[in-house]
């Protein structure tokens, strides 16, 4: 299934990066811009099919940006969202006037982003079985496992980590853990797929940690893991 082209526009390059790692890669193709002016010609190489967009920009700001958006025939029908800090009433329904599909007040969440996403674009939000779990995780690289850290969830696709020693978004490890019930050594290729910081909390209820994605689980491991995660309480997978 090809992935959803989404438009990230802001001029903090901080909150840029951070609200694309809110984005799950497999899913969503994920382009940024600076600006209101960078948004036009990055709309133009590349016709996005959801913007989430910043409402104060210099050179162009949200507003007139969107306005040029929503008056052109054939761009008009692109969901934008307007994302700010602002809590002034008037400042929303600016955002209004203009043509905005959404307003979504900073800062936002992993599951705010997602689900606004899922609901702009036609797509079934999706839950996946999740246990709250604290088990001993070993990862590193290259087959050392020099790092452990205690999970704080797990799934068939991943797990959390709680942890202060934060990776990239993207950094490839090797991650190994035993489920209780029994005694399974999971081993398996992973990435870091969000980061929830001190600075910047994807998930605001999670602990500071990372978001670990499984990329090779063998199927008797997935079996396993899911057997483990029904014996458990479920939790949705935001």
């Amino acid at each position: 299934m090809p992935r959803k082209k989404v438009l990230l526009v802001d001029d903090v390059e901080p909150f840029l990066e951070m609200e694309k790692a809110l984005f799950n890669e497999d899913e969503f193709e994920i382009r940024l811009a600076r600006d209101g002016y960078d948004c036009l010609r990055s709309i133009m190489e590349s016709r996005p099919e959801l913007i989430f967009m910043d409402l104060f920009m210099p050179r162009m700001g949200g507003l007139e940006c969107c306005r040029i958006i929503k008056a052109d025939r054939d761009l008009k029908t692109i969901p934008v969202v307007m994302v700010t800090a602002s809590g002034y009433e008037s400042d929303y329904e600016s955002c209004r006037e203009a043509g905005c599909d959404e307003v979504m007040p900073k800062p936002v969440t992993r599951y705010q982003v997602q689900a606004m996403a899922r609901r702009m674009l036609g797509l079934r939000v999706r839950y996946e079985e999740r246990a709250h779990v604290r088990l001993l995780v070993s990862y590193g690289s290259n087959n050392e496992f020099p790092l452990t850290d205690y999970s704080i969830n797990l799934s068939t696709g991943g797990l959390f980590l709680e942890t202060e020693a934060l990776l990239s978004v993207g950094t490839r490890i090797q991650a190994e853990f035993v489920l209780p019930h029994d005694s399974s050594c999971i081993r398996c290729n992973a990435k870091i797929a969000w980061i929830n910081s001190s600075y910047y909390q994807s998930n605001p209820q999670l602990a500071v940690g990372m978001g670990v994605q499984f990329l090779d689980l063998g199927l008797d491991h997935l079996e396993a893991i899911r057997t483990f995660v029904r014996t458990q309480n479920l939790v949705p997978a935001w």
